[in-house]
């Protein structure tokens, strides 16, 4: 007999691909915008903010500092209160924290700007990408990583190795999707971020409010299916393994 539970969320690859995808799009629109907005300062890849910080300390430029280190502190905190939320509301968990996201990445744009050591108006914008990365799982258990490619670029390189030993994951398939999902996202937002400022976080706030909806509609008329939760049936949710992620 079948598990009846399923590690991944949600179960079905029918709804988890495609979010991913979009989710993916999102955060790199946002982390686009921001690196334009914001003198450079990135709003999800945290590595580079990472190098920014022992760049900063290195040169005792403690504005700058700061400034990076208080954007990796927020993103953790995006992500920790994430993963709190979406243990707590349950079946719920894609509709709210896609939600939470549309709403933070619109008040980024209407709070105080902060200064620069401490630029508020980017807070909200990271919260919300930290806290995305605990919308998705995959089939182990492990939050997705929708907002940054190095590891999904990674995974890509080893599981051509992989395919070739004839050992492929079944997350294989989905690392370079994201990644074109990810870099079309930056692209976009570049583009956006030229013709209306500030405002283009609009584009990707819209984008989360409209997969918020999906998402509600999906857990009110299919409560507990394997499309919007951990649940599977006595058959493969995905049809094929080589369709998980």
């Amino acid at each position: 007999m079948a598990d009846t539970q399923n590690k991944s969320f949600p179960a079905s690859a029918a709804t988890r691909i495609p979010f991913a995808l979009a989710l993916s799009a999102v955060a790199g629109c946002a982390d686009s915008i921001g690196f334009l907005e914001f003198s450079q300062l990135f709003m999800s890849f945290m590595s580079g903010n990472t190098t920014r910080l022992g760049v900063s300390v290195s040169k005792f430029d403690w504005e700058s500092t700061s400034r990076v280190a208080s954007v990796i502190v927020v993103f953790c905190f995006g992500a920790f209160a994430g993963t709190l939320i979406a243990a707590w509301v349950g079946r719920w968990r894609l509709s709210v924290l896609l939600l939470l996201q549309a709403v933070l990445l619109t008040i980024g744009i209407i709070i105080p700007h902060g200064t620069f050591a401490v630029p508020l108006h980017a807070y909200p914008i990271v919260i919300a990408l930290g806290l995305q990365n605990a919308t998705l799982q995959d089939e182990g258990g492990r939050s997705l990583a929708l907002t940054y490619v190095t590891g999904a670029v990674v995974r890509f390189g080893t599981g051509l190795a992989n395919l070739l030993l004839g050992t492929v994951a079944p997350s294989f398939w989905i690392q370079a999707p994201l990644w074109a999902a990810l870099t079309t996202g930056a692209i976009t937002g570049g583009v956006l971020q030229t013709y209306y400022g500030e405002d283009a976080f609009l584009f990707p706030a819209a984008l989360a409010g409209l997969l918020a909806m999906v998402a509600l509609v999906l857990t009110i008329l299919k409560p507990g299916s394997a499309y919007v939760s951990g649940e599977v049936e006595s058959h493969p949710p995905d049809g094929a393994s080589a369709a998980k992620i």
